[in-house]
């Protein structure tokens, strides 16, 4: 009988680290061409919204296939749905229910790019939003780095008030919350941005030589959350699927600029450590937009564990 899974199943410790090592062993599968990862497909229903489709998984001896589908809908709290087949057997594994899976996922996503794009002796961390996606980011780097201090600002002081005192309690390391941007990321070792906004936030003049940044925001040709003058100063640039960055429906926000052909696929990074820091000052960047079939190997994975 398949199984079924819902939020309360994919919290602790355990799940951050597990999702990162099933992303981890996906970027090397990709490159090997087993990923199966088309863009994602939206489907419109007027006025109300869209369901958005993200289908996919992998090849090789196990074989998985599955779908993941979320909508838009007005006054929505993005219920989502993530199901599981064996291709093997032909048979369905499982379902997981809510929210929480796809924010570990791109959680996920960005502890690899900060495992394998920021300084190994990174300690701090400068949190810009304080939502689930800024949750489950910082989960991730306190995962693949021996964080000690990190910094929290965003616009909402009893936001960003409880998720330091939240985070603190849940990674065992330091959290303030802080006024502003440049005070969050003032000798910051790592950003993640992860904020709704659609204007830039997060501009090169806050960020210190050596930090890498991770954008999880919106970052369509004129609504973004970083400005284009943190791509200017990179050293790198990154994201975990480039195809998808060229199939939204609005331009992507390097689309047009000299920096749209620089990004380097993150897949490439994983399987070539080492090769992305030439100076101790090197910025980078990674941009998080949603590796199809990810989803599905770390709902399998979960579905397997439970």
């Amino acid at each position: 009988m398949a199984k079924l899974l819902g939020d309360s199943d994919l919290m602790g410790h355990d799940v951050m680290a597990r999702a990162i090592d099933v992303m981890e062993l996906a970027f090397r599968a990709r490159l090997d061409n087993k990923i199966v990862s088309p863009p994602r497909h939206h489907v419109s229903f007027g006025e109300h919204g869209d369901l958005v489709f993200t289908v996919g998984g992998i090849l090789g001896e196990a074989p998985l296939a599955g779908f993941r589908v979320y909508d838009t809908f007005q006054n929505s709290k993005q219920s989502q749905i993530v199901a599981v087949w064996s291709a093997n057997e032909g048979r369905l594994k499982g379902l997981v229910l809510g929210e929480r899976l796809g924010a570990v996922r791109t959680g996920a996503i960005g502890g690899v790019a900060i495992r394998h794009l920021s300084s190994q002796n990174a300690k701090s961390v400068a949190v810009i939003g304080s939502g689930i996606q800024a949750r489950t980011q910082l989960a991730a780097a306190a995962a693949v780095r021996a964080i000690s201090t990190v910094r929290v600002y965003s616009r909402d002081v009893v936001n960003r008030n409880a998720f330091a005192q939240e985070m603190q309690r849940d990674l065992n390391v330091e959290v303030t919350p802080v006024e502003s941007v440049a005070k969050a990321t003032m000798d910051a070792d790592i950003v993640i941005c992860a904020t709704s906004s659609r204007t830039p936030i997060l501009n090169s003049a806050d960020l210190t030589p050596g930090v890498h940044v991770n954008t999880i925001g919106p970052k369509l040709v004129g609504e973004h959350e970083i400005g284009l003058d943190v791509a200017d100063t990179a050293k790198i640039i990154a994201t975990d699927a480039p195809e998808q960055a060229r199939a939204y429906a609005s331009p992507f926000f390097l689309a047009g600029t000299r920096h749209e052909n620089r990004m380097i696929d993150l897949a490439e990074l994983v399987s070539a450590p080492g090769r992305t820091r030439s100076s101790p000052e090197d910025i980078t960047l990674f941009c998080s937009v949603g590796l199809a079939g990810t989803e599905v190997l770390l709902a399998s994975a979960l579905l397997d564990a439970s």
